[in-house]
Order: structure tokens, then C-alpha cells, then sequence
């Protein structure tokens, strides 16, 4: 039987939280290491669903995390995914509305979840995090707009290009400073960037077959980069 892994204790996760928690008053900190909560989630179990009332800001520990629409027919469309350690979920609570996006694991998972109601007032009393959430909002609009300018415009292997940089650039690379250090499945990178499972698989065997990539199952090792650029540049 696998023994299962223990959640991590509120006190060794605190200085995993910042710059957040760096950011806030003694008090605030107390109130943070009270209210907190982790959470462990199994891959593709959800968070929190199109619709729902948004009631937590969660900060990713470990893991991965996808951002997705729903689109027609069943097929989603992820709009932003999520390294360590990065907070998402909050900015339905701070604009008054229900998530109009649905979160995911992509692999097993592990989250801090705060009282968004909590992180509200904090907001209210402590202007360097007010500033900073500014930014973190204003970062998410330009990635947002890059990738709506991506899905419209470019053809399928410029969109492909772009999924895969996406991905070197949040995950890196391993050691041999060519594989991404991230495994997602044809119908992820699909849903990426917006096209059928099918078209995905044809156009990584395409990028094969040029010599830009090696493809092995889940494994993508970025052989000519220079030219996936010039292909993502270029749509």
C-alpha cells in the first residue's frame, strides 16, 4: 500500500507565501497562520468551477495549475497555467462576480487557500499589497492579450511554437538544457492553443520530422529553438 504524504505544517509554508506574506504587518501575518488552509489535489481534480462563488485566494505550493474556459462541444480552452509559487483566484471576488474560468491540477497538487473576504481587508489596510496585486493584475492582462493575439491570428504551427516557449519559460528547462521540465498531454498542449488533439499530434510529428523537436510520449526536448521562434514570430 503507498503511505500517503503527509500535508506540510502551517508554520514551515508561511515563508513559501511570498512575497505575500513578506508584505504584510505582524498582525496580518497572525491572521494569515490562522485562517490558512492547505489542500492536497489529485491530478485534474478542480478548485473551483465556471460559476462558482469565489470565496478563497489560493497560492500554489506545489504542483501545476491550469486556467480553462469551457467551450462548445467539451472542448476547454486553457487561457493561463500556474507554477510555484503563484496566487490565483481572486479576481472574480475583487470584481464582484462569479468565476467566469474553471481550475484544474494538472498533476498532483498542493495549495494554500486564505478567505478571500480576509485578503480583501487586508487590501484596504496595507498599501504596498494593494500596489503589489496591482501588478500581479496588470502582468495577467498583458499574458491574457499576447494570448488571445496568438489564438487569433496565427496558424496552427505558430500556435504550437508559442504553447511550447510558454511552457520553457514558466517551467524551464531540465538539466540537459533542452527538455521541459513539464509533461502535458497532446489534448493539453491542444487545448493550449486552441485546436483539435489531432491537429496538436500532426504538428509536433511535423516539428519532429524538421529536426526542432524531440517528441517522446510526454517528453518534448526543444532541439532548434531559434527556429521554433521564428515559427511562433511569425504564425
Amino acid at each position: 500500500m503507498t503511505k500517503r504524504q503527509e500535508l506540510p505544517n502551517t508554520e514551515d509554508i508561511l515563508p513559501s507565501l511570498s512575497p505575500i506574506s513578506s508584505l504584510l504587518t505582524e498582525e496580518q501575518k497572525k491572521e494569515l497562520q490562522t485562517n490558512i488552509v492547505i489542500k492536497r489535489y489529485k491530478k485534474n481534480e478542480m478548485m473551483y468551477k465556471e460559476g462558482d462563488v469565489p470565496q478563497f485566494l489560493h497560492c500554489l505550493i506545489s504542483g501545476k495549475v491550469k486556467i480553462y474556459k469551457e467551450g462548445v462541444g467539451g472542448r476547454n480552452q486553457i487561457v493561463h497555467i500556474f507554477k510555484p509559487v503563484e496566487f490565483f483566484g481572486f479576481r472574480a471576488y475583487l470584481a464582484n462576480e462569479n468565476y467566469i474560468t474553471s481550475a484544474a491540477a494538472f498533476e498532483s497538487t498542493t495549495l494554500c487557500i486564505i478567505p478571500v473576504a480576509l485578503f480583501e481587508k487586508w487590501l484596504s489596510e496595507n498599501l504596498q499589497l494593494a500596489n503589489y496585486v496591482i501588478r500581479l493584475c496588470a502582468i495577467e492582462i498583458g499574458i491574457l492579450n499576447r494570448h488571445i493575439v496568438s489564438l487569433t491570428q496565427k496558424h496552427l504551427r505558430g500556435r504550437i511554437a508559442e504553447s511550447l516557449l510558454f511552457l520553457k519559460d514558466t517551467y524551464g528547462l531540465e538539466d540537459d538544457e533542452q527538455t521541459i521540465s513539464a509533461r502535458f498531454s497532446r489534448a493539453d498542449l491542444a487545448d493550449l492553443s486552441n485546436m483539435t488533439t489531432s491537429n496538436a499530434i500532426r504538428t509536433l510529428s511535423a516539428f519532429s520530422n524538421e529536426k526542432i523537436l524531440d517528441v517522446r510520449g510526454r517528453v518534448i526536448r526543444i532541439l532548434d529553438e531559434e527556429q521554433l521562434r521564428k515559427i511562433s514570430k511569425i504564425g
